[in-house]
């Protein structure tokens, strides 16, 4: 059945440096899955495990086949009209998704037929103030009738196919969970990261000043903030129209897009 997902360490609602922990969260996400043993190594590392003890975030892993109501603990079948595969079953996927709905969630199911997250995604959805219901396909296909009645919207992580929706669950997680205030460190940093105004980041060095025969831009050890602000400014879109000339046209040309 549905769990909450626990860090091997639990944190105490009474501790000094954690005051959010044992409130409300700010933002719950449920992943359907038949693999929820998947998530664990990722759910409680860096960002989403610090933004969990933070009492920022609930992650909560509800098995798929623990709703399946036969002795077998059947979550397919095969498709009606023929076809390669199995398509896992309307009526099991529906009581999963009952036993966490409520008229404040939103449901997404991770489909390569879904739009392309992006970073614009992922901020709404850390701002949107609801539970998120990660639904996460397997096998052939979902049973149409699942998604016509439950889910919200579709996402997909990019034009390929994966086993199953667990990595790109994880993904948006990771995305939207950073941008919640507070999970992050320095919120300074998030400003400044590939991809907030459209374009990619500049590129970045740190010690040693010489490696492999490179060395270290002497703009960025002039002292002179304005000079190296203007440096980055011009490299970045130097490195988008270069790199993702798809993301410089979005900017340039954004009624054409």
């Amino acid at each position: 059945m549905a769990h909450p997902l626990s860090s091997e360490k639990e944190p105490s609602s009474k501790s000094s440096n954690n005051p959010a922990a044992g409130s409300t969260p700010l933002l719950r996400f449920h992943f359907l899955s038949l693999f929820p043993e998947t998530f664990s190594p990722i759910l409680n590392s860096s960002v989403l495990k610090r933004a969990q003890e933070k009492g920022l975030v609930e992650f909560n892993l509800v098995q798929i086949r623990d709703f399946a109501t036969d002795k077998h603990h059947t979550v397919d079948d095969t498709p009606f009209g023929g076809g390669e595969g199995m398509v896992l079953r309307a009526d099991v996927l529906f009581a999963a998704w009952q036993s966490v709905a409520h008229e404040n969630s939103e449901t997404i199911l991770l489909s390569p037929q879904g739009e392309i997250f992006d970073q614009a995604q992922a901020k709404a959805l850390a701002v949107a103030k609801r539970d998120l219901i990660l639904v996460c396909g397997h096998y052939e296909g979902v049973d149409e009738r699942f998604i016509e009645l439950c889910v919200n919207r579709e996402i997909s992580v990019g034009d390929y196919v994966l086993t199953g929706g667990e990595l790109p669950a994880m993904v948006l997680a990771d995305a939207i969970t950073r941008l919640i205030p507070g999970a992050v460190g320095n919120e300074r940093s998030i400003a400044h990261d590939s991809l907030e105004n459209g374009l990619l980041k500049y590129p970045q060095y740190t010690r040693p000043r010489e490696f492999g025969g490179l060395s270290v831009p002497e703009i960025l050890l002039s002292g002179d903030h304005a000079a190296i602000s203007r440096y980055r400014e011009a490299q970045m879109n130097e490195r988008t129209q270069t790199k993702r000339p798809d993301l410089w046209k979005k900017i340039r040309e954004p009624d054409e897009v």
